[in-house]
């Protein structure tokens, strides 16, 4: 599994997660809500159903055959009809998932990755949740469940809001950037480091991670801020730890990339359920 997601350490068990046969629902939707403990997993499988998968707090990572998603809070991974996956959890998470049938999953993406659930979604999951519903059958809850799937339908796909290289020598940047994210060495002196220009390295970057390397810092850096906040280090400590001169510089970044400073991203996202 690539470096992007964590595995568990050899006496971490794994608990097996209920896949849902949608074989057997009725209708044309189905709204899941679980809570998954740490190292819970589910082996890879497909459904002849499309499904968007969402943690209402922490990352959410998934493999499939074109490689690794992950994505941070406040965004889902779509799983089209038929596409096989799998996935590690290796926090606790509140589960929401949404599941179409084929029928809807006709002009939504045909490749899986990631969406930004924007409030009217979210809002709509509350509702559900709340009540309880799985499976919509009043005139009004099929309204909301319609609004559901036309939001999507509008919803741009990002393949991984963290891509992953395949190249041995980006591999090789990425990977030394994980582990020393406090590490502010440019695009020219990491080309150093594995022997490539700065215009080869560039362009791999563009080529493979659709971004240019410091986005993809920045990027790495946010879902690490996200998992220090999980686990309750302070803000000054996480910005420090991440390379930042002074936590304002952090709080910045990390507000451009949520929307929210990071007391109250912890707030809603990383101690609580919507």
């Amino acid at each position: 599994m690539p470096a992007s997601a964590p595995t568990p350490g050899p006496a971490a068990k794994r608990h097996a997660v209920q896949i849902l046969d949608t074989d057997k629902v009725p209708g044309s939707y189905y709204f899941r809500y679980d809570e998954f403990g740490e190292h819970s997993e589910a082996p890879p499988h497909s459904h002849r159903w499309g499904h968007l998968n969402y943690a209402a707090h922490g990352s959410l990572s998934m493999d499939v055959p074109t490689g690794h998603i992950l994505c941070p809070p406040q965004h889902g991974v779509w799983i089209p009809p038929g596409v096989v996956h799998s996935c590690y959890l290796q926090h606790a998470v509140q589960y929401r998932s949404v599941y179409l049938a084929p029928d809807l999953c006709a002009d939504l993406p045909q490749t899986a990755g990631c969406m930004r659930l924007g409030p009217i979604v979210k809002a709509v999951l509350a509702d559900f949740g709340a009540r309880g519903v799985q499976i919509p059958v009043t005139d009004s809850d099929l309204r909301l469940a319609r609004v559901v799937h036309d939001q999507l339908r509008a919803t741009p796909l990002e393949l991984s809001f963290l891509p992953v290289a395949r190249h041995p020598a980006l591999v090789q940047v990425l990977d030394a950037m994980q582990s020393r994210p406090d590490d502010h060495r440019s695009l020219a002196e990491w080309a150093e480091t594995v022997h490539m220009t700065e215009r080869t390295l560039a362009r791999h970057c563009q080529r493979e991670l659709g971004m240019s390397l410091g986005e993809w810092r920045q990027r790495m850096r946010y879902l690490q801020a996200i998992d220090a906040l999980e686990v309750g280090h302070t803000v000054q400590q996480i910005a420090y730890d991440l390379g930042y001169s002074t936590p304002s510089a952090f709080i910045a970044m990390f507000q451009r990339e949520s929307g929210l400073p990071p007391e109250q991203f912890r707030r809603e996202f990383c101690a609580s359920s919507f």
